[in-house]
């Protein structure tokens, strides 16, 4: 029998529409000319061109999602009952979202000792005891105090109390992320004298709170022998974001338990928040999340949140966007007192070196409107209690803005523009009392992930291990749940793949083919096909899908043979006789492709909501090609291809069986800890964190969606991906579901090889060759 001529073959699967053939046509190389009928025709690039289309799609996919947003909303306003409950499922969504997950500690009051003052002379390896009244005048007295917010952290401020009168009125005002609360109260140059709002409010008789904010500076703490080159702000971000927490979360528990410090003590009194950039993020964020709070005066922040994305990294909210805008947030205070200032905002770009890139750009008075306008459609009868105001000289703190919270407030006193001189007696470490705060918020998260696997293991509790049907019954549940919340899911139809071939090249062994499918609009999926030179007509083989690791080629997996990593284990499968194909996956170009990530995940999406659609039309597309055998498709990645190895296979299970290379290991700790240093805490990948898998699917969690499927690991002793004995104490959990309870041992292994990141080809390929009942 004479070899196939593959060329021949091709033309007659693209000489119609694969996805509509009823059954399989029988293939004779002499019934066919050498004619494709859809040629692939995309010159250049093509792994840019697919970048490019993505971003495209995800910029239109958020365009989209303020129009989708109505379907979450019912406003109630016959009453305040009514209001308050038709945004109970909505808030608790927020705070979830948020990483609000954590109870708030119980006070009986602030703090009020400074236990935190600088040595004394006598004793100057220990803080001295001192008062904590730092500048007074006439009027007020400036304090320094402290409150449990959750956990073991503890927030420090400078409280302002009026000395006169009693206060008539509680505030909590709230630095932006570069400001320190001295700054903003006057003690320390920093903030223009027109702008310190807290001082005006203090005058007016209010009691005013200023919480320390983390800043968005890269102070180069020393962190357990690293200094990471990250801003304070994104470095706390990367633990809580995996850990499902987040800095914003945090910051809103220690905001909010200093509102339950207020009620607790004056009842009667009502609350405002208050702030100008970050800090007026975080007073709408607590406004539209504790319905205590009588009035919210945000500067410098609302906008249209379309480009949360190009934000610094530490605002990113997971699905943000997909129920919540501005306007929504603002809605959710509408039935109190909500004041926009449409002042300057602050303005920062930074390039990101190992950290992400950002802009903060001042949001105009002409998309602050068009929020704000349509806020007030959203709220209807309630839209009097909405507020905008705009800073003739585009500072904050505004003499409009506070006269409208002051009348909220019910306060008539308008002595605010009163100067008067400060005595002030020291000025507190804020570098110090920023490291304190950090080092408290980072132990919190890192206590959380020492808990996590606990938490992991009460999330998969409902999963049947009775039987191989009950199992995979039991793990459908869990299967849409990664998807539709941690992967996050497209509810589009694929289109149809429209296939586009040309020949890539031809070796002695097999020919390859570039394969051109479309997946959504502006997305396509492109990969290379070798199709091995000795197959028979009529024959159809396993394939293998070989998938390359980040800024890789999908060529890469195929020569030289001698590659670093990929060892040509395309090609010297195909050369053994199996189909295989190797897709171009997202990750690569940088900035490009991380900036992906930014955008998908403001929609409550990843870079894995495209990659999975991709691969699940390339099994589609293989599985009409005659000479495939639809049920005998693997997966096969490296490095970031073993990341796919884990999370693909786990959703389409038209895979048959995923092995991970060079990736697998304790993924939650490798995003999470601080201690390890191995961790991604401290490199530059800043996509690589995703929400929540801290309290969901680490990678034995991930192995069981694949299971029953054989699954296996491909482990060098020397990858510096991880130490060998975190990778073996994840794995155990693996093979303990596949022999211990699913009896199912032949279906699970792991190849220890003495080599670094790298394909071995040895194990794997037999295990391939065993599950796929294929030899050479």
């Amino acid at each position: 029998m004479t070899k196939w001529n593959v060329l021949p073959i091709l033309a007659i699967i693209f000489a119609s529409d694969l996805f509509s053939l009823a059954s399989r046509p029988s293939i004779l190389a002499d019934e066919v000319k050498p004619v494709l009928t859809k040629p692939l025709e995309l010159t250049g690039e093509i792994d840019r061109t697919l970048i490019q289309g993505v971003d495209r799609f995800l910029l239109q996919q958020i365009r989209r999602s303020a129009e989708d947003r109505q379907t979450y909303w019912s406003f109630y306003s016959s009453s305040a009952d009514a209001w308050e409950a038709s945004l109970a499922a909505n808030r608790q969504e927020l705070k979830m979202i948020l990483g609000m997950r954590d109870d708030r500690a119980t006070n009986r009051g602030f703090q009020f000792e400074n236990l935190f003052a600088s040595p004394s002379n006598r004793y100057p390896d220990s803080p001295t005891l001192r008062s904590s009244l730092i500048a007074e005048t006439a009027e007020f007295e400036i304090h320094t105090v402290r409150w449990n917010a959750f956990g073991n952290v503890v927030a420090e401020a400078l409280l302002l109390e009026p000395v006169q009168q009693a206060a008539v009125a509680n505030v909590i005002a709230i630095p932006h992320a570069d400001h320190s609360p001295e700054q903003l109260c006057g003690l320390v140059d920093g903030v223009p004298a027109d702008s310190r709002f807290p001082i005006k409010l203090v005058q007016a008789g209010c009691r005013v709170v200023i919480p320390v904010t983390v800043s968005r500076q890269r102070k180069q703490f020393s962190w357990n022998g690293h200094e990471p080159d990250l801003t304070n702000r994104e470095f706390l971000y990367r633990s809580a974001f995996e850990l499902g927490r987040h800095l914003i979360g945090y910051e809103l528990h220690a905001t909010l338990a200093a509102v339950d410090i207020f009620q607790q003590q004056t009842p009667d009194l009502p609350v405002a928040v208050a702030g100008w950039g970050d800090g007026g993020m975080l007073a709408l964020y607590a406004g539209a999340i504790d319905g205590r709070i009588s009035a919210v005066w945000c500067s410098g922040y609302f906008d249209q949140r379309e480009g949360i994305w190009s934000e610094p990294i530490d605002r990113n909210v997971f699905g943000r966007l997909t129920r919540f805008g501005d306007a929504e947030l603002a809605v959710m205070c509408a039935n109190r007192i909500l004041i926009i200032e449409s002042a300057d905002g602050p303005v920062q770009t930074s390039t990101g070196g190992p950290g992400a890139p950002f802009e903060l750009t001042s949001p105009s008075l002409k998309t602050v409107s068009a929020e704000f306008q349509r806020a007030q459609r959203c709220a209807g009868s309630m839209a009097k209690n909405l507020h905008l105001i705009d800073s003739d000289d585009g500072r904050f703190g505004g003499k409009g803005s506070l006269e409208t919270l002051l009348t909220s407030l019910k306060i008539s006193n308008r002595s605010a523009d009163k100067d008067q001189p400060l005595a002030v007696k020291f000025i507190p470490d804020a570098d110090q009392r920023m490291h304190r705060y950090m080092i408290q918020l980072d132990a919190h998260s890192q206590n959380v992930l020492r808990h996590s696997r606990f938490e992991r293991k009460a999330f998969m509790k409902d999963l049947d291990t009775s039987s191989v049907d009950a199992f995979v019954e039991s793990s459908r549940h869990y299967r849409d749940v990664f998807y539709q919340q941690v992967i996050g899911k497209f509810d589009l139809p694929l289109l149809p793949p429209n296939a586009r071939t040309r020949l890539w090249k031809r070796h002695e062994s097999w020919t390859g083919y570039e394969v051109v499918l479309d997946v959504f609009p502006d997305v396509i999926a492109h990969g290379i096909l070798l199709i091995p030179n000795d197959l028979q007509p009529n024959e159809q083989r396993p394939v293998v899908v070989c998938q390359h690791g980040l800024e890789g080629l999908a060529q890469d997996t195929i020569e030289p043979l001698d590659h670093y990593a990929y060892q040509g284990f395309a090609s010297r499968l195909a050369s053994e006789g199996f189909i295989t194909f190797a897709p171009q996956n997202l990750y690569r170009h940088q900035d490009d492709f991380r900036t992906l990530q930014r955008k998908a995940n403001s929609i409550g999406k990843t870079l894995f909501s495209v990659i999975t659609p991709q691969h699940q039309q390339i099994v589609h597309w293989l599985k009409t090609q005659p000479f495939v055998d639809g049920d005998r498709i693997a997966f096969y990645g490296l490095s970031y291809g073993g990341k796919t190895a884990m999370r693909v296979p786990a959703i389409v299970t038209d895979y048959c069986l995923s092995i991970c290379s060079a990736d697998f290991n304790e993924w939650v700790d490798k995003n999470a800890s601080t201690v390890n240093p191995r961790s991604y805490v401290w490199t530059g990948e800043y996509e690589i964190f995703e929400f929540n898998l801290g309290g969901t699917f680490n990678y034995a969690e991930m192995a069981s969606l694949i299971a029953p499927r054989p699954f296996m690991v491909e482990r060098g002793h020397f990858d510096g991906v991880a130490d060998d004995e975190t990778v073996a104490f994840e794995f155990a959990k693996v093979r303990r579901l596949y022999q211990g309870q699913l009896k199912l041992a032949d279906r699970c292994e792991i190849e220890w090889f003495a080599g670094p990141h790298t394909i071995n080809g040895k194990g794997t390929f037999d295990f391939l060759r065993r599950h796929l009942q294929f030899r050479p």
